[in-house]
């Protein structure tokens, strides 16, 4: 970097090392510039000259070499600008950053430059640089590659280490923008110093070698990308994977065999390759003997043998004498690299396109020109400006490729995929192993052959570079708080949603009428559930059917005891009604158990409810007489008359009557139906008789309620009247328990889930059945059949002798 304090004048320019390759681009320029001087078909009785300026790949030595095109070598050498400019264009420059630099200072002339390898992106801007053009694809497009490269290879976590220029940060800038809305997210972003400083590069290769990011995308020259890479290998880093810009991939210094361990399976889009006719033998004519005093030949000895030539040979040399007889050979591929070149084929379009459009230009028929009036450019007096016009609409072929530029300045985008695969010799070869065409339509632009890479490690696999590992089907992404996208943790699907991809980042609902299955990846019919015959429900039939039964011995009991005092002074009448409507309540339970339909669901409640309304109304029967038969002794009372069999059966048929006449209201408004609860268990379609009518079902069971309390009243009241064998007694406790089971019944009914809800009734229903069955009849039959000595009036009566 020079002193510019502006306090002297700056020093010669001086260079930092020798480039062969640059050495070689600067010769295909002089073969295309003898090749077309010795045409007869391009620019016949015309001559092309040239200059070649070394602008050091620095931005500020080309900017010093752009002002000595146009000013001269000296200062003092400053002739006026009075006629057409004697320099009609320009070929360069390598790199964006000089490019930028030149390109401004050669606006205000309107001299058009031509680059060979300045991908920028930025350049493509007309308005900033109107007489830019080039025949490198811009980096708009090759950003779009190695995303679409990314993408193909599923490296969702990469690092992107950049040049400290303009083409660093315009591809950076532009693979972003390329990769926003993707699956890729960039782990790092570092900056190799212009200025290269060796504590740097090892923070870089620090931050590289501690992240998981295994795949590294390089936007950098081949200059500054030299050092680091030497100071990488020092490191003995192996682990990478390198995504190489089209700036440095077939850079042959890199190609010996010491690189091979640290590069191997580097892989990156390379400009076209092309044809040079030629040009091997034109390289290998190039000696110090051939030019004895061009200093850049012997700067290009002392880089490829180590010593000075003799016609060079000096005391301030510090290199030994070349003996003479040295001969370029293939190892020297940083400047043979002849087979398949590709910067230089640029720099050999670049002068075609040149000498083309001064051949058109000057092959213009006065009367038919492009200019005012129709005028043509005269050919002894050219203005850049003028040239610039035929190169905008220039078009020929060469190597079979069609060359032309578009209102930017730019050419059709291609590149070749290069591979860096071991030769035969040990050192790297570049091998195509795919492409991309720009022309082409969106999605087919990139074709590789995935069996032909090689990969870093010398391994056949392609390597992983995630930063999270994909989420399975079944799973989710959730992404971890703070970090990129591509960060997340794998969580189950909840139940009743489901992911069928990888990947997903969110689970998708099942139908209403499906669920998920375990593994939460594929949606399943809901289990279909009911009351049915299972464990459940057969335990439930069995107790009912027992139920039935026992209640039906018992009836058979009082029947065949029907003449003895305990059956005739309890009412035998009430008491067959009140067995056998026990037996309907046990049996209406079976109605319950099954697969609903249209008519069980109507019937299982209005069954219930009927024949619990006859029991209860039976038992308050039974009580009433009870009550009115203790109190019938006390002097005056003659509530008996009132009280006979027709009063028994008038009040039992007039309380059923009121539940039946509920329930056929119930039906008629809104009758029970089956219906499909897909709600209270979201796993299970739970097949359920809807009530219909909340209110008619809850005053179905409120008025078997209000019954059971009025019987239980009563029953309380006449529990301490005098007998051996008080009724009432039984009739409390029997509605006591009747009333505990059906209040109970409530919050467990409600809160009970699916079939359950079923079972919690019928297990009410049987409950209170066997409650009533054991307190009313149990102890009756206890004496009927073991203590037949107290089945008598006297005992009944509590007027036995003891």
């Amino acid at each position: 970097m020079p002193d510019s304090n502006c306090t002297y004048k700056p020093g010669p320019v001086k260079c930092n090392g020798f480039d062969p390759r640059a050495f070689r681009w600067a010769l295909i320029m002089k073969l295309a510039v003898e090749e077309i001087n010795n045409s007869s078909m391009l620019l016949p009785n015309h001559t092309l000259g040239y200059k070649i300026f070394d602008s050091c790949a620095y931005p500020l030595t080309g900017q010093r070499a752009a002002l000595a095109v146009m000013n001269g070598l000296n200062e003092a050498d400053r002739p006026m600008c009075s006629n057409a400019s004697p320099m009609l264009a320009i070929i360069g420059e390598s790199g964006s950053a000089q490019s930028i630099v030149v390109s401004r200072i050669l606006q205000p002339f309107r001299i058009p430059m031509i680059s060979y390898f300045s991908s920028c992106a930025c350049l493509s801007n007309r308005q900033e640089f109107p007489t830019f053009f080039r025949v490198i694809p811009s980096d708009a497009y090759q950003v779009k590659a190695i995303a679409k490269l990314l993408l193909h290879f599923n490296w969702t976590w990469i690092g992107v280490v950049r040049g400290d220029h303009e083409y660093g940060r315009s591809a950076l800038q532009g693979l972003l923008a390329e990769l926003e809305g993707t699956n890729v997210c960039v782990a790092y972003q570092e900056m190799i110093p212009l200025l290269y400083d060796t504590q740097r590069a090892l923070e870089i290769m620090r931050v590289m070698n501690g992240s998981s990011a295994r795949v590294v995308v390089v936007f950098s020259a081949e200059g500054e990308l030299t050092p680091f890479l030497r100071d990488y290998m020092e490191q003995n880093m192996t682990a990478i994977q390198w995504i190489a810009s089209e700036a440095w991939v077939t850079a042959s210094v890199f190609t010996g065999s010491k690189f091979y361990p640290y590069l191997g399976g580097t892989i990156g889009f390379a400009i076209r390759q092309g044809h040079i006719p030629g040009l091997r033998d034109y390289l290998t004519m190039v000696n110090p003997q051939t030019y004895p005093d061009n200093p850049l030949v012997h700067e290009l000895w002392g880089t490829l043998y180590g010593c000075s030539p003799i016609s060079f040979f000096s005391t301030s040399s510090h290199l030994p004498m070349c003996e003479g007889h040295e001969v370029l050979r293939n190892e020297h591929s940083a400047y043979m690299n002849t087979s398949s070149p590709r910067i230089g084929y640029n720099v050999y379009k670049g002068v075609y396109a040149i000498a083309n459009s001064l051949h058109n230009l000057i092959s213009c028929q006065a009367g038919h020109g492009p200019f005012v009036n129709s005028t043509c450019a005269e050919s002894t007096k050219i203005y850049p400006w003028q040239l610039q016009h035929y190169l905008q609409e220039v078009s020929f072929t060469i190597s079979g490729e069609t060359v032309n530029f578009d209102s930017n300045g730019e050419t059709i985008p291609s590149y070749d995929l290069i591979n860096w695969q071991k030769g035969t010799a040990g050192n790297i070869e570049l091998v195509k192993v795919g492409m991309y065409d720009g022309a082409l339509e969106a999605g087919s632009e990139l074709v590789i052959s995935n069996f032909g890479i090689t990969w870093a490690g010398d391994k056949s696999e392609v390597p992983v570079s995630i930063c999270s590992v994909g989420c399975t089907p079944g799973f989710r992404k959730a992404v971890r708080q703070g970090e990129p996208v591509c960060c997340f943790d794998c969580v189950p699907c909840d139940s009743g949603k489901i992911s069928n991809q990888t990947d997903s980042i969110d689970c998708m609902d099942c139908p209403e009428d499906y669920w998920s299955n375990d593994n939460g990846t594929a949606c399943v019919p809901k289990i279909v559930e009911f009351l049915s015959h299972d464990a459940m429900g057969l335990t439930l039939t069995v107790i009912s059917v027992v139920g039935a039964c026992i209640t039906l011995a018992v009836f058979a009991v009082f029947l065949y005891y029907r003449n003895t005092p305990i059956v005739r002074m309890n009412n035998s009448e009430l008491s067959f009604l009140i067995l056998l409507s026990l037996t309907l309540c046990f049996l209406c339970a079976l109605i319950f158990i099954g697969e609903p339909t249209s008519w069980s669901c109507m019937l299982r409640h209005t069954a219930f409810s009927i024949t619990f309304s006859l029991c209860i109304s039976c038992i308050l029967g039974k009580t009433l007489v009870v009550l009115a038969a203790f109190t019938a002794t006390q002097p005056g009372n003659n509530l008996m008359k009132w009280l006979g069999p027709t009063q028994q059966r008038i009040i039992i048929f007039s309380c059923t009557l009121v539940q039946m006449i509920i329930c056929a209201t119930w039906l008629i408004a809104s009758p029970p139906f089956p219906y499909r609860n897909t709600q209270s268990q979201r796993s299970k379609v739970i097949l359920d008789c809807s009530v219909g009518s909340d209110l008619a079902f809850w005053c179905v069971l409120g008025y078997i309620g209000l019954l059971a309390c009025l019987c239980f009243l009563l029953a309380f009241l006449a529990r301490k009247l005098p007998g051996n064998f008080n009724e009432a007694k039984y009739i409390t406790f029997s509605m006591l328990i009747f009333c505990a089971v059906w209040l109970a019944f409530v919050p467990a009914y409600v809160s009970s889930p699916g079939k359950f809800t079923t079972a919690v009734e019928i297990f009410a229903i049987l409950a209170s059945s066997f409650g009533l069955l054991m307190c009313l009849f149990a102890p009756k039959c206890y004496i009927i059949l073991l203590t037949p000595e107290k089945n008598t009036k006297q005992h009944l009566m509590g007027k036995a002798t003891k």
